[in-house]
């Protein structure tokens, strides 16, 4: 038996080991909810299994497709793919054990071509038993599901979804953990923005839900938490990535709340927004000058319902400085839960054509750019560590200094604020003074052996929630309406208070109307 065979076969028994097969789709099996999610219940007989197993065609080379035409390369170019639901649980790992071959033979091209693949993985790492006794739809996957995408091509999911909490907060903490090992990231919202490098560029990436997991948790549009972390993303990369899981099952066209969510999210600093859940595919559009794919629809799944058959693979590339958006087209036969390419989909060209915004510039101060050091297997996803390059005649950087790894909840380079531009960041640190975790505000000069620091962590006059520079160089802060002396984390109330930089710190102002405007966007 060669190496490969013999780690496939290993892959198939760690799917196989302590998973009970599901009971069939009927034919004529009612539409599905979050895809049929429901299809009845485990099957406990191993001879019903094995019968199971029957419907699956046998494995068999499929003739390749035609992968997309790609242009010659230019320095600095790179291509991202992104799918939509992949499950990795239920008749899906039935279908591997039986077929005893990854979902991704014929997709192996495609995938490598690219500089980074990701997904949103639809479930949770973990033994199907620890399921809660009242769950009807829980997606619990073997570890070996991290290993069989590792091998596809995959370098990132997103594990922020209805689905990510269904085995609990000790799922969320094992498929994180479990990605990880395999050399994968797992995204959630807790750990957002991580970024990637590729060459000069730097790509930050976010995920969130509007949707409610099985353990309660869920973001909101708009929210401060995630305004602040976009704020980061946006200072530090030179494009931004938002995967979202929102929108309305089976429904194929995007709810008004999509489209106001989407035009938040570009005005907060989202370059691409990759969306998830409704299982069928929605067209994108290109919202405010970026590409939007409202819904990519399944990718891996075992959805019966005809329209959840087909799916949509984001096929993103930088060149020249944009970033320009198509889209692929996938299919899943009636037998099978294995996607095949179905070729470009020309509508989504069609209308992501015009849609290639520019790259950000990131941080840049006196001819040191700023770079957050990129996600890393072997290094915690807790914290950011922040690289100074010097660029040479040829756009090439040079690191000259490393930060420690900080706590940053903000990053925003001021211009105005004062007569050297400076980093006013928002991190989380314990004070001794009421011996509270909480958000406090950093000044920081860049100097050519690091970042020097102006001014180290005081809360301002009340707890803070949010602080930015407005255009006429006002610290607008947004805080809790409690105090200090008497501390109530929990109150609902705030207040907006202005302060002006002088030199070693802030002296409050009158607060101008901008400050409203600008704070109250993250939170109306």
């Amino acid at each position: 038996m060669s190496g490969s065979t013999a780690l496939l076969s290993r892959l198939q028994d760690g799917f196989a080991r302590h998973f009970c097969i599901p009971t069939l789709f009927a034919k004529n099996a009612k539409r599905m909810g979050h895809g049929g999610d429901g299809h009845g219940h485990c099957a406990i007989s191993i001879a019903v299994a094995a019968a199971a197993l029957l419907i699956f065609p046998a494995a068999s080379a499929q003739p390749a497709l035609a992968q997309p035409a790609l242009a010659q390369p230019a320095p600095g170019d790179f291509r991202l793919l992104f799918t939509g639901d992949v499950m990795m649980s239920r008749l899906v790992k039935a279908e591997i054990d039986q077929r005893k071959t990854g979902p991704w033979t014929i997709f192996s091209d495609l995938f490598h071509s690219a500089s980074l693949v990701g997904g949103n993985f639809e479930g949770a790492l973990g033994d199907p038993a620890k399921c809660p006794a009242k769950s009807k739809l829980c997606f619990a996957a073997p570890d070996a599901a991290t290993e069989l995408m590792r091998q596809a091509g995959f370098k990132l999911v997103t594990a922020e979804n209805n689905h990510s909490g269904d085995l609990g907060q000790a799922g969320r903490t094992e498929t994180r953990a479990v990605f990880q090992q395999s050399g994968l990231l797992a995204l959630d919202f807790d750990g957002s923005p991580q970024f990637f490098r590729f060459g000069e560029l730097t790509v930050g990436f976010v995920a969130v839900t509007t949707i409610k997991a099985a353990d309660g948790r869920i973001q909101q549009i708009p929210s401060v938490e995630l305004a602040q972390k976009l704020r980061l993303a946006r200072q530090l990369a030179n494009l931004v990535v938002v995967s979202i899981h929102w929108g309305n099952e089976l429904q194929d066209w995007p709810t008004e709340a999509q489209q106001q969510q989407a035009r938040w999210l570009v005005e907060h600093g989202a370059d691409l927004i990759v969306g998830h859940h409704p299982h069928v595919v929605q067209a994108p559009a290109c919202v405010e000058g970026r590409p939007v794919f409202f819904s990519l629809g399944n990718h891996l799944f075992d959805q019966k319902y005809a329209e959840t058959k087909d799916g949509l693979i984001a096929d993103c590339s930088v060149h020249a400085g944009r970033l320009l958006c198509g889209a692929l087209s996938t299919h899943t036969d009636e037998a099978t839960a294995f996607p095949k390419l179905a070729g470009k989909n020309a509508a989504a060209d069609h209308a992501l054509a015009a849609c290639s915004p520019q790259l950000g510039p990131g941080a840049e101060i006196g001819g040191v750019s700023i770079r957050p050091e990129p996600w890393s297997a072997d290094q915690p996803v807790n914290g950011i560590i922040l690289d100074g390059f010097e660029i040479d005649d040829h756009g090439v950087g040079k690191r000259v200094w490393q930060s420690r790894r900080q706590a940053l909840v903000s990053l925003q380079l001021v211009t105005t604020m004062a007569a050297e531009p400076l980093l006013l960041s928002l991190e989380r640190h314990n004070s001794s003074i009421d011996d509270e975790v909480g958000l406090r505000p950093y000044v920081y000069a860049v100097g050519p052996h690091g970042l020097i620091a102006r001014w180290r962590g005081s809360a301002l006059a009340w707890p803070l929630i949010d602080a930015v520079e407005s255009n006429d160089g006002v610290l607008c802060a947004l805080h809790r309406g409690d105090s200090f002396l008497l501390p109530d984390p929990a109150t609902k109330t705030t207040r907006i208070a202005a302060y002006r930089w002088n030199g070693f710190g802030f002296t409050g102002v009158k607060t101008p109307p901008e400050c409203e405007s600008v704070l109250r966007q993250s939170i109306r």
